[in-house]
């Protein structure tokens, strides 16, 4: 019957209504019989778009499934996921793709678009099935073997050419395994020495960083940098971006507000890769998100369960939660940042990005994916609250601004009053 949403302020610059049509659309006038969703107060945004979620389906449906981790994205006010490659088995395959695909759309809360392996099981020496997982219904147009770097500088040149003749993209989980190798999990300093942790060094990151783009300038290809961390980082983004090179990087919520002060109690909850950075390293990412060096916010959200993550530091595994919290962590982070940038950083620049040409947009004429948020609500997160499977919730009892109220789905609400429907 279609949807009527009313006096929201959209992208928080003007009131106005959104008009939805029976097939999903965005249209200039309220079909007859529509439901009327009142959404005075609120702030309505293009539905949020991920570029970095790992719903490990299949292999481990303990942490996640593709359904328990939609139903997290649908909450957080996402209608797009990019599901990542290092499942078991890999996502090296057209069919393995498919697989991903068709349950995201079993589902039916977002889309999940498969992310392709870069190399055959993550092995980092033979490139997957790049142009079959492509050309496949799958589509898929980004590659990344996240979770290891693609180290080896032939591989990683091959990859880039190939994927450049569809217009993909190689996302890069820049670590520089001899810097700092699968058991380093601490920012390298001070605070690392003290508590016996091995060192991971910003170093390590913008090494590959530095390589990559200037191998996106040999090849004339993409690359995108999965989860920069380093103030380091930055600069070397900076630079590239100046001198035209085609690169693109994103930053995860949690780089953006915690430190590697937190680990000084040995919580695994707050292992992650690349580790927490010092104050200096969250300003400087801060900065670049709003200076647009930076172009995108990306959960990395990473579910596990207890038995693989209440261990001792160093034998627990990476990564927290994300999807359900990005929103108001970012706002408690930037809380100057404007809504059209929010917009930009979490829903626009990540479709672009990842070729999702139905998202990112209120324009007339696309599917309705829009997401209606209480800018002046705090929510205080509590991890028994969550929807997803697994608790590795690093925001637990924290106070977090602004909320999810609404998320409509190709014009379907899957979210309302911040409860799934």
């Amino acid at each position: 019957m279609g949807l009527v949403i009313t006096g929201a302020s959209l992208l928080g610059e003007r009131t106005g209504d959104l008009y939805v049509d029976d097939a999903g659309l965005l249209v200039d006038e309220a079909p007859a019989g529509a439901e009327v969703l009142d959404a005075d107060g609120l702030v309505a945004l293009p539905g949020l778009v991920d570029l970095h979620t790992h719903l490990r389906e299949p292999g481990r449906e303990d942490a996640e499934t593709i359904l328990t981790g939609s139903r997290a994205a649908a909450v957080g006010g996402y209608t797009a996921v990019l599901a990542m490659a290092n499942t078991s088995p890999v996502t090296d395959t057209a069919e393995a793709a498919l697989r991903v695909l068709e349950l995201g759309r079993e589902a039916g809360l977002v889309d999940v678009q498969p992310v392709g392996a870069v190399t055959r099981g993550l092995g980092g020496e033979e490139l997957a099935e790049l142009g079959l997982m492509a050309r496949s219904r799958a589509r898929v147009r980004v590659f990344s073997d996240d979770g290891k770097c693609v180290h080896d500088a032939r591989v990683m040149r091959r990859a880039l050419e190939y994927v450049k003749a569809f217009g993909g993209v190689i996302s890069q989980h820049a670590q520089d395994p001899t810097l700092a190798g699968p058991a380093s999990c601490c920012h390298e300093g001070e605070l690392s020495g003290r508590l016996g942790l091995p060192g991971w060094p910003g170093i390590a990151e913008e090494v590959i960083v530095a390589r990559d783009v200037m191998l996106a300038r040999h090849t004339g290809s993409r690359v995108h940098v999965a989860h920069a961390s380093t103030a380091g980082t930055v600069e070397v983004l900076r630079w590239a971006k100046s001198q035209g090179i085609d690169v693109t990087a994103e930053v995860t919520p949690h780089h953006l507000l915690l430190t590697t002060d937190l680990l000084a109690g040995y919580d695994p909850t707050y292992k992650v890769n690349p580790p927490l950075r010092p104050q200096e390293d969250v300003d400087a990412l801060r900065e670049a998100l709003v200076d647009g060096t930076i172009d995108a916010v990306a959960t990395d959200h990473a579910p596990h369960a207890r038995h693989d993550k209440e261990h001792a530091f160093t034998d627990a595994a990476f990564g927290m939660l994300g999807l359900e919290t990005a929103l108001g962590v970012v706002r408690t982070a930037l809380p100057e940042m404007s809504w059209a940038r929010v917009a930009q950083v979490m829903s626009t620049t990540p479709a672009r990005i990842a070729g999702l040409a139905d998202h990112g947009s209120l324009a007339l004429g696309t599917p309705a994916h829009v997401t209606l948020v209480d800018p002046s609500a705090a929510v205080t997160v509590d991890r028994a609250d969550s929807v997803s499977l697994s608790r590795n919730n690093p925001w637990h009892g924290r106070s977090l601004t602004s909320k999810v109220v609404h998320t409509v789905y190709a014009g379907r609400l899957t979210v309302r009053d911040g409860s799934l429907v």
